[in-house]
């Protein structure tokens, strides 16, 4: 007999919840580190302002980071926990009914009337509930909210982002920085694209080519902004 839960975690569906956390997290770290650093160094005559802002950024973005996508994603946790709630109550009052809706939902599917109602006999009697929540509301465990481990996700990576080019700025010299910040903020972009396509299963051109077209237009307005009101400290 074949143990399904070998071969469950070969698909790349089943790495979208943390891997879309990591990636926004770092894509953020890096280019919004980046900017700022950017946007300093062009007003500035030593690298300390620049530190200090990245610094600041890094610590700032971080915790805005993993505040954030743990607030977003308990928002849909309680979401998915009201529907529940719901629809225990459903089997509760009115059982035939929800046995009609899971055959209809099985015949729309592709099943014949009969087998529809066959199915859904079977897996309420198996457990009625679970039925309801993965096929009626499309909640799974592959999909269910997880708002600490999103937080810890997007909070890290953005940290891990955000250090590439704080160290840029601690070693670059100032009157170069602007411009080693700029083309290894490709580099890193280029990298986490290429890395996040191998993870995901997606065309890796693509990707790279996504993440790294925002990146260049974030960091050039930054850059123009430092020129434009900059005052130079």
């Amino acid at each position: 007999m074949i143990n399904i839960d070998n071969y469950l975690d070969v698909h790349f569906i089943h790495r979208s919840n943390w891997l879309r956390a990591v990636v926004l997290g770092a894509n953020d770290g890096i280019i919004s580190i980046s900017s700022l650093a950017v946007g300093v160094a062009t007003a500035s005559q030593s690298n300390q302002p620049v530190i200090l802002a990245t610094v600041a950024g890094l610590v700032a973005g971080a915790l805005s980071m993993a505040a954030g996508e743990y607030v977003s994603v308990s928002s849909q946790t309680d979401t998915e926990k009201a529907d529940i709630e719901r629809e225990k109550e459903e089997l509760r009052t009115m059982p035939e009914a929800e046995l009609n809706l899971l055959a209809a939902i099985y015949e729309q599917r592709g099943l014949k009337k009969e087998t529809a109602m066959l199915v859904a006999v079977e897996l309420t009697e198996k457990d009625a509930l679970a039925a309801h929540i993965r096929d009626e509301l499309g909640i799974t465990e592959m999909s269910q909210a997880k708002p600490i481990q999103a937080a810890i996700a997007s909070g890290s990576a953005f940290t891990a982002g955000g250090i590439l080019p704080l160290l840029m700025a601690l070693f670059a010299p100032i009157e170069k920085m602007p411009y080693l910040l700029y083309g290894s903020t490709i580099v890193f972009l280029i990298l986490l694209g290429y890395l996040s396509a191998k993870t995901g299963g997606s065309p890796i051109g693509k990707a790279i080519l996504r993440v790294t077209i925002g990146g260049t237009l974030a960091m050039g307005i930054s850059a123009g902004v430092g020129y434009l009101f900059g005052v130079n400290v």
